[in-house]
């Protein structure tokens, strides 16, 4: 049909304005205790982040604030798209700086954290990382840079963070890097053992596992449910309390917030499939014990312990030899040891590595950023290594 006198003709088809629309990314610090009204959504989060990071999880990280932040000075940066929850990281402002009175803007952490790597829903990192500098260069107060501790150094996460760091011709640097022990692998866990340890190795733990036979029955458990999980919670807490932890002041026994935190977080965990125990007997008693959490398609390590008084039989290493079955599920790839790099234990029986790093990140205008590139020559010396050193 023709069109009027003076008027266009009209499209044959009008786009629709919904489907054209850009999503509104929006990313607020929050107070932390807004976030117990989420709970539904920041677990569905969880599920579907990018990078796993059980620690930053509801259940975790909850539990963690209240014990060591009950005045409630951290905040949570929380970014959403279209109103639904996208993503998380908890924010400090710390006035030091590995002991220099340098304030800044930091990842908040503690010490039963082992991963900083903030929750962000997979295919939304760059818009993520986007948002969180955009509002450290307009809220940094007196912060001097952005501080990210605990950092996986490959991945998605990752590998956003250099690309969104790259398009701004942001000022970065990897302060510190290291390699912890991981378990990765598609043997089974018996050529995984094989493997890994000498002919004379394995033998010595047979006859281990041998000798303390004769002293009773020796039995291994593993559950993923929650049944008769309290007194599990404390037969570890004792059983790390009476080692070498209760005497280096270590132990999560030795901190009334530390041990809470593990009483607290373990249900959480169990509630949503998110825990494994292991446990070594003798005749029913636990002599070594282990916490895993469950974050597909990761497993992290959590905590670990064993009686000292069967130490010649190496219990730890024995209840280690049995975790190694988590290579036989479909849902773990990978399992995070959560040790400290050269662990003299876990890396002699898992050989893949994970890199683990600190990075610090220019934030606010010029003045500010240049203050920081004088505090990463004074940290780095001459020759900064870079984010990708």
């Amino acid at each position: 049909m023709a069109s009027k006198a003076g008027s266009l003709p009209k499209p044959a088809t009008r786009p629709d304005a919904a489907a054209v629309r850009q999503p509104a990314f929006v990313l607020d610090a929050v107070p932390w205790r807004s976030l117990a009204d989420e709970i539904v959504a920041w677990d569905a989060l969880a599920v579907c982040a990018a990078e796993p990071n059980p620690f930053f999880e509801s259940w975790y990280l909850l539990p963690a604030l209240a014990a060591f932040d009950p005045q409630g000075g951290i905040v949570i940066l929380r970014f959403e798209v279209d109103g639904e929850l996208a993503g998380l990281l908890p924010l400090a402002r710390p006035r030091r700086y590995y002991g220099k009175p340098l304030p800044h803007l930091a990842t908040w952490l503690h010490a039963n954290c082992f991963l900083g790597a903030p929750l962000v829903a997979a295919g939304l990192e760059r818009h993520f990382w986007r948002a969180v500098l955009t509002w450290a260069d307009r809220q940094a107060g007196l912060g001097l840079f952005l501080h990210l501790a605990h950092m996986p150094l490959a991945g998605a996460l990752h590998e956003a963070l250099v690309e969104v760091l790259a398009e701004q011709r942001r000022d970065a640097h990897l302060v510190h890097r290291e390699e912890r022990a991981l378990l990765c692998s598609r043997d089974t866990p018996e050529a995984y053992f094989e493997a890994t340890l000498s002919g004379k190795k394995r033998k010595e733990l047979r006859r281990q596992f041998a000798r303390l036979s004769e002293l009773g029955e020796v039995t291994i458990e593993r559950r993923d449910d929650a049944e008769g999980l309290a007194l599990w919670i404390e037969h570890f807490l004792a059983l790390e309390q009476a080692g070498w932890k209760g005497l280096a002041g270590s132990a999560l026994a030795t901190a009334p917030g530390s041990a809470q935190l593990f009483r607290d977080s373990l249900p959480g965990a169990a509630a949503r499939g998110r825990l494994e125990r292991l446990t070594l007997s003798l005749d029913g008693a636990p002599i070594a014990m282990l916490a895993t959490f469950l974050a597909s398609p990761g497993a992290f390590s959590f905590k670990t312990a064993f009686d000292e008084r069967y130490a010649r039989f190496s219990p730890g290493v024995l209840l280690q030899r049995e975790n190694l079955a988590i290579l036989d599920r479909t849902d773990i790839a990978w399992s995070d040891s959560c040790a400290a790099a050269d662990h003299p234990m876990i890396d002699h029986i898992w050989r893949e590595r994970r890199a683990i790093g600190r990075l610090s990140i220019a934030i606010g205008g010029r003045a500010r950023r240049a203050a920081f590139a004088l505090v990463a020559l004074a940290e780095l010396g001459r020759n900064p290594t870079g984010l990708d050193g």
